[in-house]
């Protein structure tokens, strides 16, 4: 078989990989484990949602497997590692979903900034504006591009860390972003955006050695991985005043159980990884990596085998080849 799909997709692309390929539409097996694991003998790729992990259990019942792809944001519950270990290449687009992220953003940007009140000079409790705001960009995502461009219609002095991205890249300057390190980022702004790609080596980045230090009454937007968080820094900065409201859009389950730092925080607010789902950006992502698939079915063996597989420090951008995170 050429292709199982477990995550639903648009009838268009469905229809378009019917026409060229062998296909068999399962969303159900992404609620059955052990059905899904069965059914990837002779599964030659794969669409999954991220609710199904693809790790070296799953790698070992897929013999054939070469490509595994996400439409929906982020690699969760996808070893990457393992991946790389089998020939499997991972598939998604980094730029799919990039305005709908930064459009979610800017919203709960101006909805924290309004509806969080600081006292003013005068002693009232007031909102605050965007365009008067130092906005920190952590993590020079696709989304932090279009982030820059909409803070610029605002009038926001944007500062932007990245911690594989050089001072003296280019790419600052292109993007009209200013670098900053991490705790001078934190010192100067008025309102945070987290947009930084998840790896186990930044567990924990945003901590206690750093959270300590943000700028007072300061607003956090959060679209990346809850893992950049030390929970029990962030509980204490919100609870302290230090950090005034933070927006998370991605929390691990059972962060807010009874007895965890984040439990009852009123100033604290979750979404469950909405910003990048919109019609318009899952039609994008969906054609992206469909035909990125496609192109991998469609080679011969003797091109599979010079194909270089996924690692696990680089991920496809579908629009400029393999991007380093």
């Amino acid at each position: 078989m050429d292709l199982l799909i477990v995550e639903p997709l648009e009838s268009e692309v469905m229809q378009w990989l019917e026409e060229r390929h062998s296909v068999r539409y399962a969303p159900e097996l992404a609620r059955e484990p052990r059905a899904f694991r069965q059914a990837l003998y002779n599964v030659r790729s794969l669409i999954v949602p991220p609710s199904v992990a693809i790790d070296s259990q799953a790698l070992h019942y897929a013999p054939v497997l070469r490509a595994v792809g996400r439409v929906s944001a982020g690699a969760e519950n996808i070893e990457l590692d393992a991946c790389a270990r089998a020939g499997v290449e991972v598939v998604r687009s980094l730029t799919a979903t990039a305005q709908a992220e930064a459009e979610f953003m800017i919203g709960a940007l101006l909805a924290l900034l309004r509806r969080v009140p600081v006292v003013g000079s005068d002693g009232m409790l007031v909102g605050r504006e965007l365009g008067s705001a130092t906005v920190g960009l952590v993590g020079m995502a696709p989304a932090a591009r279009s982030m820059a461009q909409l803070l610029g219609g605002f009038g926001s002095r944007v500062i932007g860390y990245d911690p594989s991205v050089h001072a003296s890249d280019g790419v600052w300057e292109r993007w009209n972003v200013k670098p900053r390190g991490l705790r001078e980022l934190l010192e100067e702004s008025d309102a945070v955006c987290v947009l930084l790609s998840y790896f186990s080596r930044y567990h924990g980045l945003l901590g206690e050695r750093f959270l300590p230090f943000c700028k007072a009454n300061q607003v956090i937007v959060s679209i990346a991985h809850s893992g950049l968080f030390d929970e029990h820094a962030l509980a204490d900065a919100l609870a302290s005043g230090q950090i005034a409201a933070a927006w998370l859009d991605s929390l691990e389950p059972g962060a807010l159980d009874a007895g965890r730092p984040l439990a009852g925080m009123d100033t604290l607010q979750i979404t469950p990884r909405v910003a990048s789902t919109t019609r318009e950006s899952r039609l994008r992502s969906a054609w992206a990596v469909v035909k990125r698939i496609d192109e991998l079915l469609s080679l011969t063996p003797a091109a599979q085998r010079e194909f270089k597989p996924t690692s696990p420090d680089l991920v496809l951008d579908l629009e400029v080849g393999p991007v380093s995170t």
